[in-house]
């Protein structure tokens, strides 16, 4: 398993750091480690710490006040995280961060951080860079909310995560609540959707396993402003 410092080096925002500096930075890290479904932080924390994840997986999740969910962002092993206090004082946190499966993170607080913030503009320039990516993906999820309907959202969502299953049956890595927070909608209509699409012969569906059996019409579903034909 690759070390911290290792992680570090491959990470734009760190790369650029000499190896000593990042290794300051490394031993300056408080190792975190989340069972599955852990909590990492909450919504409305004010929590002023940034992050890499080095195994498993955080998502942040946005929760509705009729306890609707969205996945707005999937954290996988290098990438970061900032609470909004790790930049603005007293700032809340807009979603809930948790461990997606058994996970490790390295966090440093804004006080750790700020001195090599202050003095490397490379540092903030490439953690400026990074939001503005984040920025760039929420606003294609407020489009997908706003102007694609339920059906094309749930055929793009399985062909990102089941693209091996035009041929053999995989495995249903995802529940029917999983599928409903990554898109935006409740269980029921995730599960009324896979049963039209199984009637239509866009897929195969069991209780375990998922086959595609119309790749092209799933994609084309995709672009459509409509309901399925």
């Amino acid at each position: 398993m690759a070390s911290l410092t290792e992680w570090l080096a491959k990470n734009p925002v760190f790369s650029f750091f000499p190896e000593k500096e990042r290794i300051q930075i490394a031993q300056a890290a408080i190792p975190k480690k989340y069972a599955e479904g852990e909590s990492v932080a909450a919504y409305g924390d004010v929590w002023p710490y940034l992050f890499v994840v080095t195994a498993g997986s955080i998502q942040a999740i946005k929760e509705s006040s009729e306890g609707r969910s969205l996945i707005v962002l999937t954290l996988n092993p290098g990438e970061l995280f900032w609470g909004l206090a790790f930049f603005e004082d007293a700032a809340a946190l807009p979603v809930m961060l948790q461990s997606q499966e058994d996970s490790q993170v390295y966090l440093w607080s804004q006080e750790q951080m700020k001195p090599w913030l202050l003095a490397n503009g490379r540092f903030s320039w490439e953690l400026s860079r990074l939001a503005v990516r984040r920025m760039q993906r929420a606003s294609i999820i407020v489009e997908e909310l706003a102007f694609k309907p339920v059906a094309s959202r749930l055929a793009g969502l399985l062909l990102d995560y089941y693209q091996d299953a035009a041929d053999e049956p995989v495995p249903r890595s995802l529940t029917l609540d999983q599928m409903a927070a990554h898109i935006g909608t409740t269980r029921e209509m995730v599960c009324r959707l896979l049963y039209r699409f199984s009637d239509q012969k866009l897929i195969h569906i069991t209780r375990t396993e998922f086959v595609l059996n119309n790749r092209p019409g799933l994609v084309q579903l995709t672009g459509q402003d409509g309901e399925l034909p």
